[in-house]
């Protein structure tokens, strides 16, 4: 049997999810569980039905995110689950060890690709921050599988879906240290299809509001590069790079980043990458499937121009 973990953020299962579904649904031949803690919203679980998903397990009792607490009631809804599959986003690269060790099962993080199952049980998966690829076999009779956002197809398998509830007690949770924030209304950047980052190109943090407005035209995510994290611009949490945020959008847009190795190695696995740079020389123009010379401040406007035309 396999199963999935449904990463539930604020009642709502999000693409990430259903890829993880769709993966569950081509490997496995007796159905696919889900478990998520906290009840979703109305209409949710008819998401995941739609991608092989046969029943979903809804935990309760747990009203914040502690990561022992979570992979402690998401490994007690495992029984007869062999293999377990869950998004390597930032909830689930802190879940999925933990409930490797109390599966006593083999790990894989930032997979790509469905396993080889002609060898045993291979899977691909990204290293070096995402500058290459390894190939690792799983020999333990449970498995563990994380896999990279936007990098598993949506195949759709439509089944019915049982819904079943269960709660955990107080006596069975940790004492709880730490808490999470989320900003409401802003994209995560592991599950966001296109995002638009920016660079000290921009001058200073005043100069943001036409970078906001851009993704929030083309309903993408914002990120930065380091120095303008460093330099308190933008918070941390945008910082995507090699010492930030790896992330595989189907479209980036970099505005005023030279193309530093180290930004690079975060962004390279991204499908399409345009460039904005006022240096015909930027390193990035290398890398980018598109480049547009010139300065940002005369470009950005005539971009966000064109995307409200496209909108009305």
């Amino acid at each position: 049997m396999t199963g999935i973990y449904a990463e539930n953020s604020e009642g709502i299962f999000k693409k990430s999810v259903l890829e993880a579904a769709a993966y569950a649904s081509q490997i496995s031949t007796d159905g696919v569980i889900a478990v998520c803690i906290g009840e979703p919203n109305a209409g949710e679980a008819d998401k995941l039905s739609k991608y092989g998903v046969t029943k979903l397990i809804v935990v309760e009792g747990l009203h914040s995110f502690d990561a022992q607490n979570y992979s402690k009631a998401i490994a007690a809804n495992l029984e007869g689950i062999k293999t377990l599959i869950l998004a390597n986003t930032y909830e689930g690269k802190s879940i999925a060890p933990r409930v490797s060790v109390l599966m006593n099962g083999s790990l894989a993080t930032n997979v790509v690709s469905l396993p080889d199952m002609s060898n045993g049980f291979t899977v691909k998966r990204g290293v070096f921050s995402g500058k290459g690829f390894a190939y690792v076999q799983l020999n333990r009779e449970n498995k563990i599988v994380a896999i990279t956002p936007n990098s598993i197809e949506l195949k759709e398998n439509p089944v019915s879906i049982s819904i079943v509830k269960t709660s955990v007690s107080e006596s069975e949770k940790l004492t709880q240290i730490t808490s999470t924030n989320k900003t409401a209304g802003k994209i995560p950047l592991t599950e966001a299809e296109i995002v638009v980052s920016a660079g000290r190109g921009m001058k200073g943090p005043e100069n943001w509001g036409m970078v906001e407005e851009l993704a929030g035209l083309l309903g993408a995510a914002t990120a930065c590069s380091k120095p303008v994290s460093d330099m308190d611009w933008r918070p941390h949490s945008e910082h995507v790079g090699q010492t930030g945020i790896t992330i595989k959008p189907n479209l980036y847009i970099a505005i005023g980043i030279s193309g530093a190795i180290q930004h690079l190695a975060g962004v390279s696995s991204s499908k399409v990458i345009v460039v904005i740079n006022k240096d015909p020389e930027a390193p990035f123009f290398k890398a980018a499937d598109y480049g547009i010379v010139g300065d940002a401040f005369e470009i950005l406007p005539q971009l966000i121009a064109a995307a409200k035309a496209a909108k009305n």
